[in-house]
This record gives C-alpha cells, structure tokens and sequence, in this order.
C-alpha cells in the first residue's frame, strides 16, 4: 500500500521523489553504551518535492519533540568559526538597524546563547526561544533569558514586538513552517526585520551535499519557495545575502509587506535559481546517481585502507557524517572511532552505525594514518589544526587534503 505525504506548505500530494537515501535513524540520537542491547528506531530518508509550490521536503516521520530533546547534543558554540560568524553578524545588524538599549532582539532556536551573546554585550535587551534543556540552561548560565518552548503564532501572540526576530539554521528544521513563519509576522514591529538563515537548495544540488538531509531537517529551501512562504504570512524577502556558511547558505531580510523594496541582489539570486531550474524536475534528476558515486567512493577508500593495514579514524560527529555513514553502511570495523571535540558526544556511539565517539586528546594518542572528515565544511579549519595528517573528505566526491 503506497502512503502519500502531503505538503506542509500549500498541501497538494507529494509525488515526486529527489532522493532516497534509505531507512535512518535520527541523526542526532547518539547512543549510551548501555542502549546497545535495545532496537533502534529508524524512519525513511525520503525527500520530495512538491511539484504545486515547490518545497523541498522530508515527511514529518519523527515529531520535533523526538528529535529535539532534553539532552540535545548539539552545542552551537562547540564550533569557534560559528560563534565569529555570529559576532560578525551582530554587529553589521546593529549597524543596520540602528539598534541600541530602547530596542529587542528575538533570536528563535538560540541555543545556547552563542549569538545573543553578543547583542547582550552591547547593552541591546534580547530574548532567546530554545525548546531544548540542555542548551537553554546554557545560555541562561550566560545570563541570557530564555524561554524553553518551540515558537509559532502561539508562542510569539505572548510576547513583546521585536525589532529584529533572528532564526539561524531552524526554518529548514520547524515541521508546521506555515505556523513559523506566521509567528514571526505576530513578532515583528510594524518596522521590525527578521534574519533568517538556513542552507541553499541551490548550493545542495551542485556541490552534491546529500549528507546534510536527516530527519530534523524537514525542508530544503530556495529564496523562491521562502519568498511564497513569507507572502502567504504578509511578509516580504527585502535583501538577501549568500553565505558560505554549512556549504553555502541564504540569509534572507524579511519585513511587513510595503515597508520596504527588495535589493538588486533579491533579484540576482532569483535568477540564478531558475537558471539551475529550480522550478522543475530537471533541476533533480542524477542526484540519487551522483550520491551513489559518492557512497561508493567512501566503501572502496575504507575497504583499501583496511587491506593495507592502514588506520583510518573519523573526526567531527556531525549530523552529516551521520547520514553517510549510514548510508553507505559503514561500521567500527572499517571506521573504528570518530573523534569529537564535544563533551556531550564522547564516550556515545553513533546512531546507526555504532561507531564509538572518541575525544581528540584519544586520537592524537595513538598512531593514525588518515582522517575522514564528516564536517567537510570545517575542512580549512581542520587543516589548520590538524597539520601533517592525510584528511579525507567524501562530499561532494572523495578527494585527499594533505596537511598545510
């Protein structure tokens, strides 16, 4: 019996397939040494596109409360190149806006704290929404106030407008975006602006970054589909910026209709996408081949390392490297560790593949031939840090970085 998924943004049937990357658990549900002996729960990786309004998108198979729980693992201020790409954005808001102590500043998902940080250290009052426990708890041990619960018009009909509503990487994770996106049209002032990031469509297909779908990760979106989305809730794209942030991203500048006039570069992005024909079929087909050439890349590189008696390690327990790896069904015993600077990750496994999560201060321990990288955006970090050592990415094909 075929089951048919409808929409979550206009609601027509979805029957188009991108790609298929099999059953997965949730990418993000490290796993206690003590679990091992339970099952494991696994959902389809399947994306569709919506051929009425052309969303990108993930069926809700897991609800958001399963994905994103109390112990949530990931930190965003794990990553220092993160925390200067927020502090950097900050300030150019600031500047923007002409924010100062009179102002409020909404940040939606705000972890634990890593940007509102910033807004704080400037004397701008600021207000952080974060559903996960661990992370709020973080940023309120940074004196940021915090409210654990995820938004929607509910949620933000509760609180006073905000002059800048600021949603980095969580448009692409909130299963009701219709609701989301209304919400932040309740939050803004009549002159407010919201800052949205989350990673380009555009940018997925041609560098062949099938690794960062999972199931927290419900829609891929274009500034096409977010601009219809935002009309539908009364708001407008009035600027957009190209980001080279997680492979390349979009950071769109929504207001109230009629506040302002989109920028040229609205219009430059606009056309870029239908070049790639975003707006068609043609856009996905070979996806599901190039990922396969991928997968099968990573196999025959681990299996040749494991007959010639090298040792290869993972580093960086991403939610990508999770994906790949399960994949392309790769285990301990060609992948026998993966090295995170994370506290929360080290001595879990894997989800899925059950590769033990190491500390960095473990790896350098021992003798290491190689390093698969799962967070090749990170790659020029990486080399930086971790010089004379063979790294190895697999996105968007495999390719060798010798040490700097």
């Amino acid at each position: 019996m075929s089951h048919t998924h409808s929409c979550r943004h206009c609601a027509a049937p979805l029957q188009y397939t991108v790609i298929d990357l099999g059953h997965q658990p949730p990418s993000n549900a490290y796993l206690r040494p003590e679990q091992l002996g339970l099952p494991e729960i696994t959902y389809p990786l399947q994306v569709f596109v919506c051929t009425s309004c052309w969303l990108v998108q993930l069926p809700a198979h897991a609800a958001a409360e399963d994905l994103f729980t109390p112990d949530y693992a990931y930190f965003s201020s794990t990553s220092s190149g993160w925390c200067a790409h927020a502090e950097r954005f900050v300030d150019a808001a600031v500047a923007r806006l002409g924010l100062g102590p009179e102002s409020l500043v909404v940040e939606l998902a705000s972890n634990d704290g890593y940007l509102l940080q910033f807004v704080q250290k400037r004397g701008i009052p600021c207000l952080g929404i974060e559903p996960t426990h661990a992370t709020a708890q973080a940023a309120r041990a940074r004196g940021i106030t915090t409210i654990e619960r995820f938004f929607g018009e509910a949620l933000a009909a509760e609180l006073d407008p905000a002059d800048l509503v600021v949603a980095n990487n969580v448009l692409a994770h909130v299963p009701d975006i219709n609701d989301f996106v209304a919400g932040i049209a309740r939050l803004l002032k009549p002159t407010g602006r919201a800052s949205i990031e989350c990673p380009h469509l555009l940018r997925l297909l041609a560098g062949n970054q099938f690794d960062t779908i999972y199931h927290e990760h419900y829609s891929y979106l274009s500034l096409r589909v977010v601009a219809r989305i935002a009309a539908a809730a009364g708001l407008t794209v009035v600027d957009v910026e190209e980001l080279p942030t997680h492979g390349g991203s979009l950071r769109f500048w929504l207001a109230h209709q009629g506040a302002a006039e989109p920028t040229p570069a609205v219009a430059a992005v606009l056309s870029a996408e239908t070049a790639a024909g975003l707006e068609s079929l043609k856009a996905f087909t070979g996806f599901q081949q190039r990922a396969e050439a991928a997968k099968y890349g990573l196999m025959e590189f681990l299996m040749q390392a494991k007959r010639q008696g090298r040792r290869v390690l993972g580093y960086g327990a991403a939610a990508k490297g999770n994906t790949l790896l399960n994949y392309a069904g790769i285990r301990a015993d060609l992948l026998p560790a993966v090295a995170d600077r994370a506290a929360s990750k080290q001595g879990k496994l894997l989800p899925g593949s059950h590769i033990p999560v190491i500390s960095p201060e473990e790896l350098t321990a021992g003798a290491v031939d190689a390093l698969l990288v799962l967070p090749w955006n990170l790659i020029d970090e990486l080399r930086l840090q971790l010089p004379n050592i063979d790294l190895v990415t697999v996105i968007p094909q495999l390719r060798h970085w010798r040490g700097r």
